[in-house]
């Protein structure tokens, strides 16, 4: 009974640790921002950031894409399953073009990203604590918030929802190949349907899920990364960490919005 109580204890202290040390460092991240903006930020950092922005967006287009048009397919053919019996196949646009807009563009997008890219902020941050570098930047009196989070946020922050829109295109552009393959139906209306279910608020909670979501990329990866002691192996542990909390707190987020906007009527 003891020795429960004491694995209950340190876990519970630990998981404080970890929220603790999550809340101290995106409190620093946002202080940081100012520095990466091109104007009244440094010149360096916004070159930093426009680096992580081609990394973290740029690049994750074909796998995003990719996704979310096997997955707008798939809804697509499954809910036609359903509906078809009722004689409503004319619906599956519209569960298609609302699904891809509320939930599965964001959070799709949400699970490439963490999986490619916040696993690489942790493998970065962790070869630099283990190469002494993080510590030569304080020794220089450099911020390694500002200099290796901010950017990094900020391209995040950016690029996120912009993949979670693409996300949403590329997902309901999936759905007019399944209804044209089985129904013929043009892409001129296919579009105009779309268009006509989905709702401003649709749009809107998806693109604050997206910066939810980037928010806790960032600061899971980081964090992993600046938490890696030891050599080589703790590098790896800390990037399968980073990837697991990360999807994890992904997705209960999404729980977390989800119901708020059901019972405030937002969706």
């Amino acid at each position: 009974m003891t020795v429960l109580i004491e694995n209950a204890g340190r876990a519970t202290l630990n998981l404080l640790d970890y929220v603790g040390g999550l809340t101290v460092q995106l409190w620093a991240g946002l202080r940081a921002l100012g520095t990466t903006l091109p104007i009244s930020g440094s010149r360096h950092r916004w070159r930093s950031a426009v680096s992580q922005m081609l990394q973290v967006g740029v690049d994750a287009l074909p796998m995003v894409g990719l996704m979310s048009i096997c997955a707008g397919f798939i809804l697509a053919m499954q809910g036609a399953s359903e509906l078809k019996r009722f004689g409503a196949v004319r619906y599956v646009i519209d569960l298609v073009a609302v699904g891809f807009t509320r939930e599965l563009g964001p959070l799709l997008t949400a699970i490439a990203v963490s999986g490619r890219s916040g696993s690489a902020f942790s493998a970065e941050i962790g070869t630099m604590m283990v190469t002494e570098e993080i510590d030569a930047l304080r020794v220089m009196a450099f911020d390694p918030i500002e200099f290796v989070l901010a950017p990094k946020f900020l391209a995040a922050l950016i690029m996120i929802p912009c993949l979670s829109i693409f996300a949403n295109v590329c997902g309901i552009l999936a759905g007019w190949i399944f209804m044209f393959l089985s129904t013929h139906l043009g892409f001129g209306l296919y579009v105009r349907y779309a268009l006509d279910s989905i709702n401003i608020h649709d749009v809107i909670g998806g693109l604050i899920k997206s910066l939810a979501f980037a928010t806790i990329i960032v600061q899971v990866g980081c964090l992993e990364g600046f938490r890696v002691r030891g050599g080589p192996e703790a590098v790896g542990r800390s990037t399968t960490a980073a990837v697991v909390k990360a999807t994890f707190l992904v997705i209960v987020a999404d729980v977390i919005f989800t119901t708020i906007f059901y019972f405030t009527g937002v969706s």
